[in-house]
């Protein structure tokens, strides 16, 4: 069930927010509703996954179960064996499902042997909670935690529906106190509530016509620099807008049940360098590899040598936690060499820059980046990016390319300012002062309310509404 459908708005959602208002909080304890709100999530995960929420319940269970292992045995051999079991089950069976395939199929093509293809299903959000889960385990082995004893919070840790699909990676020490007990106010819902109506029209009325651009571009048989460029253009925006905005709605909807998870994106399109664009694109990602590989591999207090095979490992499984393909560990190698000719070659260059041309030089790596990401295979990459630089193309511009140019200029302009800090900044001026504040009063809901309208009636309307991080 997608949080842009009408399912999820108008039936599912209203249910959930009767149903756990309706629990008592007794004694400010919030067991009960806890018990409330982890039934909720698990239809949310069985209305898409009935059989895989077996899957999640056998990780949540294992892991909390691996957890007191590992706290009973603290300072022990025992602990670190608890330890290593659990990262053997979370970490098996997120191979096991996303990877065997991939594996199978190369290793048969390396021997020019037959290989069966098992065709498991990816689980939904198998990424996401088997990392929240690792994270759990290594930070209370580490003593960064406190042992979780009630199986019912830690199952609604890991299946709490707000983050449970696509993130962001909430760790354990973001939500243990609001776990035990916390608060809620009508001033928290409504912050909640507005933020997942951003987030919704960031989704709905951005992202998904940047989307049906992108496949229009894919589909056209134009093949022109200009069409080339267009797509490129349209999917980084749409992944922007469509990841950013699902974090928005599942951060809205965390604040409206008492949960204040962490920011996923601070304006990536508006850095300088790659360095800062990975700070300020997916944080929880970027943390999570930070914290629980890179800097237990060292970080950069290592030689040279080692600093670079750190770097490159680490972004190799950054690109492999995307998906299973020669494309993810590509992407990840790309951004890893990246960061390495950064690091070591071109920092002062780009600090003695004008802000404008690093920054344009940031944007074309990542446009050229997205390209490698979305695309099938290495060779419909490599032929994107000829097309975009004139080799093979059918000249600099076509009939097509024109034609979805003029269709959608729109929505590119509305997205290429929505990507900046421009509109909070408008927001704030027009709220500035005793004037202003009265003014937001009235304009606030009011725009709220418009944009949920419209966003509805777009889905009412439209059937195009994918979701791109649900594949991985």
């Amino acid at each position: 069930m997608l949080f842009s459908s009408v399912t999820f708005l108008y039936y599912f959602l209203p249910v959930v927010l009767i149903v756990y208002f309706l629990t008592p909080l007794p004694g400010g304890g919030a067991q009960l509703r806890n018990a409330a709100l982890l039934v909720c999530s698990l239809v949310f995960y069985a209305w898409g996954e009935p059989l895989y929420l077996f899957l999640m319940l056998f990780q949540s269970l294992a892991g909390w179960f691996f957890g007191l292992l590992i706290d009973a045995y603290r300072g022990r051999p025992a602990a670190s064996a608890a330890l290593a079991a659990y990262v053997t089950v979370g970490v098996g069976g997120l191979a096991l499902f996303k990877y065997s395939d991939f594996f199978l199929a190369n290793v048969s093509a390396l021997f020019h042997a037959p290989a069966p293809s098992l065709g498991l299903a990816l689980p939904i959000g198998i990424s996401f909670y088997t990392f929240q889960i690792l994270s759990y385990t290594i930070d209370l082995y580490r003593g960064n935690i406190r042992v979780q004893r009630n199986p019912l919070h830690f199952s609604t840790y890991v299946a709490l529906f707000p983050q449970l699909i696509a993130g962001p990676i909430v760790r354990y020490a973001d939500i243990a106190d609001a776990l035990e007990r916390r608060a809620h106010s009508a001033e928290r819902f409504a912050a909640g509530a507005q933020r997942f109506v951003i987030g919704l029209s960031k989704k709905v009325l951005l992202a998904n016509p940047l989307g049906e651009l992108a496949a229009a571009c894919g589909a056209a048989d134009e093949r022109s620099a200009l069409l080339a460029w267009l797509y490129a253009f349209a999917y980084s925006l749409q992944i922007y807008f469509d990841f950013s905005g699902y974090s928005d709605m599942a951060i809205g909807l965390g604040r409206m049940f008492g949960f204040k998870f962490p920011e996923n994106f601070n304006y990536p399109y508006i850095a300088r360098s790659v360095t800062e664009f990975w700070r300020r694109w997916h944080m929880s990602l970027s943390a999570w590899f930070r914290d629980y590989v890179y800097i237990p591999l060292g970080g950069n207090r290592v030689s040279p040598r080692r600093h670079i095979l750190n770097i490159l490992l680490v972004w190799l499984l950054t690109g492999f936690w995307h998906g299973a393909g020669w494309t993810f560990l590509l992407w990840g190698l790309y951004y890893g060499l990246l960061l390495l000719l950064e690091k070591y070659a071109t920092a002062r260059l780009l600090a003695r820059l004008p802000a404008f041309l690093s920054h344009i030089c940031l944007l074309f790596c990542v446009v050229l980046g997205w390209v490698i990401f979305d695309a099938p295979d290495i060779g419909a990459a490599a032929r994107t990016m000829a097309a975009m630089f004139g080799l093979g193309a059918d000249g600099l511009a076509g009939t097509e390319a024109l034609y979805l140019l003029r269709g959608y200029a729109l929505p590119l302009l509305i997205a290429a300012a929505g990507c900046t800090p421009l509109p909070a900044r408008l927001v704030r001026g027009l709220s500035q002062g005793r004037a202003g504040e009265r003014r937001m009063t009235v304009l606030e809901p009011l725009c709220i309310v418009l944009l949920l309208a419209l966003a509805t009636a777009f889905l009412v309307d439209g059937s195009y509404n994918p979701f791109i991080y649900f594949r991985f």
